[in-house]
């Protein structure tokens, strides 16, 4: 028998993700993407893949090349396949036919097009555009010019820039429609808002989209459902109040709108419900009031690519669906009717990240994957729940290389709260070995570790690290409550659960060595890492990565500060006190833990000069600190940035504890 090899950071350049399925009306054709990483470019590659479901058939490639081809969408009698491609200057929307054949460009937008939705005739295709003001949608792109001059940046509103987007360019993203053979092109919104293409109504005469008409956006939040007549223009506002709708879907019969959303009832840390709407009656009604689980897929993860979550998807009979919600360390696929049935239709201990039914009662496509899994496509029969496996694509990989596998814990906090969590054991571990204790914290904090793979835990037990994860109060996927219990307790009870998960760590399991825990964590869980440090040196090494060290500067820099603050720390400038005694920079002098920062250039989310001032204050009192900073990069860095910067960001990590434990 051949011994398999560990796994190591550069091994991301290997593996490939498999995500988007997308079934066809017919309930047998299948298409999805595929993602890998191309290293010499130091970018990503994605290609569209079908098979066939109902034989035992293996997948086929149907789009090549170092381009970017995603967001598959059947036509509706699924002879065709609309995607985008950044295979020319811009995003555009291109078709392709089921029987064969060279894909055709439909779009040719100045700014790029995405978001393909059909008509229910086949004959259109709606997408979502971004446009200035009075700008021509249909105007080819300008390159920049090499000799072209900066030019200053005016603002004048809060929100102007995002991690995700950088900053504002003054465009709006609007809706649109072009004719498939003529390539008649018409714009359906305009004007200073931002329009979210949802879906299209099945008599063809409507569209769903959400957007916020607030005038003041700089104190809005809300985010509403409209249906926007075809032949008039005309708007109907479905949603009211200031709650945040999207993810909307038409029942076959034409006669509901199924969608996710809330009343922001505790701002971010409000579950998402999943609600109906009744257009004959005008009725909107939350289904899943009285269940405490939590619509749509928060796990976090660091290697899927172009995951996408769908919202309700309606069975033929229009009474019926089926959704994806987060439960207790897994994602799972629930079934609900508008009788108030609502029960799992897939439970196991997984994170489902794809979900499609093509409209079928009792079949579903699914995307899976597990702690020691990547992730694959698997066909589900729904009355038996049994699964059979449509793709294999790292099955070389998995032959090749030990993975580890993580298993779950569950106890008490001190306070006699139920947490869970897993540990994962380092690979090759001894019998009577003590090996070091790397604790990982999750971002959000409303976000929750699943059973899913995590190439940096994957990394770390390769090194011989066992790795502790948990979800402390404030994740999702142990209701309401419990998410809501971080809200103005940031370093409180969400601390002592980590610690408590320590403890409970060193009582149950004898390999662990006490004197070499090590911390890690990004975003909030950076800011976890520098609280932990400033109020226990019970820790020998820290990693901290896109971290918040000062509530303060974060207020004014951060793309989300004036508003995240005030929901989560529920306090502002008016309370500077307040924002101080939860900054951990307060805590600097405490802090001996040998500390790495980590953080990228262009974190819009959590700026660098979070990790700039805790550097410095580290420095100035001599106490051990490096910086390493990441060109190019955004808060997304660990998850979907530059290739070699991922794996860098790896051996970083692995690099410090290896110096310190």
């Amino acid at each position: 028998m051949i011994k398999k090899r560990v796994i190591k950071p550069e091994d991301l350049s290997i593996l490939k993700s498999v995500a988007d399925p997308q079934l066809s009306s017919n309930g047998t054709d299948l298409a999805y993407v595929e993602t890998r990483m191309l290293q010499e470019e130091n970018t990503y590659s994605s290609n569209l893949f079908y098979i066939n479901t109902s034989k035992e058939n293996k997948p086929v490639q149907w789009t090549y090349g170092k381009h970017r081809d995603h967001s598959p969408r059947w036509s509706p009698n699924g002879e065709m396949l609309a995607f985008v491609s950044d295979r020319g200057e811009k995003p555009q929307i291109y078709i392709i036919s089921k029987t064969g054949g060279e894909a055709r460009q439909l779009t040719h937008c100045a700014n790029g097009a995405s978001n393909p939705v059909w008509s229910p005739d086949g004959k259109r295709i709606a997408f979502t555009i971004s446009l200035k003001p009075g700008e021509d949608a249909q105007e080819k792109g300008k390159g920049k010019m090499k000799d072209e001059k900066p030019l200053p940046l005016e603002i004048d509103i809060m929100k102007h820039k995002s991690d995700a987007q950088g900053f504002w360019s003054g465009r709006y993203s609007q809706v649109a429609t072009v004719d498939i053979d003529n390539g008649e092109f018409e714009q359906l919104t305009s004007g200073e808002h931002d329009y979210q293409l949802q879906s299209w109504s099945p008599n063809g005469k409507s569209i769903a989209v959400t957007a916020d008409l607030n005038e003041d956006k700089d104190f809005s939040f809300a985010s509403h459902v409209f249906l926007v007549n075809l032949e008039t223009k005309e708007m109907k506002k479905v949603t009211n109040g200031k709650g945040y709708f999207g993810s909307v879907t038409w029942s076959p019969d034409g006669r509901q709108l199924g969608m996710f959303g809330h009343e922001r009832e505790y701002e971010n840390a409000t579950h998402t419900k999943v609600w109906v709407y009744d257009l004959e009656t005008e009725n909107l009604q939350c289904l899943t009031a009285e269940s405490d689980i939590s619509a749509g897929d928060f796990a976090i993860g660091d290697f899927q690519q172009g995951v996408v979550t769908p919202g309700i998807l309606w069975s033929e009979d229009s009474r019926s669906f089926y959704f994806l919600a987060t439960d207790h360390g897994n994602t799972v696929v629930y079934y609900g009717s508008m009788e108030g049935e609502l029960y799992p239709a897939l439970l196991d201990q997984q994170h489902v990240y794809g979900l499609t039914t093509g409209g079928c009662i009792n079949k579903a496509v699914v995307a899976i994957s597990k702690p020691a899994y990547p992730g694959d496509l698997y066909l589900l029969d729904v009355p038996t729940g049994e699964l059979i496996q449509l793709t294999n694509v790292n099955e070389e990989f998995l032959n090749e290389v030990e993975v580890a596998d993580a298993d779950p814990i569950q106890f008490k906090s001190s306070d006699d709260w139920e947490l869970h969590g897993w540990i994962m054991k380092p690979i090759g571990l001894e019998e009577g070995v003590k090996t070091p204790l790397v604790v990982e914290i999750h971002g959000g904090p409303h976000a929750m570790y699943a059973n899913s793979y995590f190439h940096e835990f994957q990394c770390l037990a390769a090194k011989g690290y066992a790795v502790l994860f948990i979800n402390p109060r404030g994740s999702h996927g142990y209701g309401q409550h419990f998410v809501n219990a971080v809200r103005g307790d940031y370093g409180g009870k969400d601390y002592e659960d980590i610690m408590d998960a320590v403890d409970y760590a060193l009582e149950s399991f004898d390999f662990i060595d006490k004197d070499r825990l090590g911390v890690t964590g990004g975003s909030y869980g950076g800011f976890m890492t520098n609280w932990i440090i400033g109020h226990t040196n019970r820790f020998k090494a820290a990693v901290t990565q896109r971290s918040i060290s000062n509530w303060i500067s974060f207020y004014g820099v951060s793309d989300i500060g004036f508003y995240f603050t005030d929901w989560q720390i529920q306090s502002d400038l008016n309370d500077i006190e307040r924002l101080w005694k939860y900054s951990p920079l307060a805590y600097v002098n405490e802090m001996d833990t040998p500390l790495l920062i980590l953080h990228s250039e262009k974190d819009y989310r959590c700026p660098i000069e979070q990790a700039d001032q805790l550097f410095i204050a580290l420095k100035h009192r001599k106490k051990t600190a490096q910086f390493v900073r990441f060109p190019e990069s955004n808060h997304e860095l660990s998850r979907s940035g530059k290739p070699n910067l991922r794996i860098s960001r790896l051996n970083y990590i692995a690099g410090w504890f290896d110096k310190y434990l």
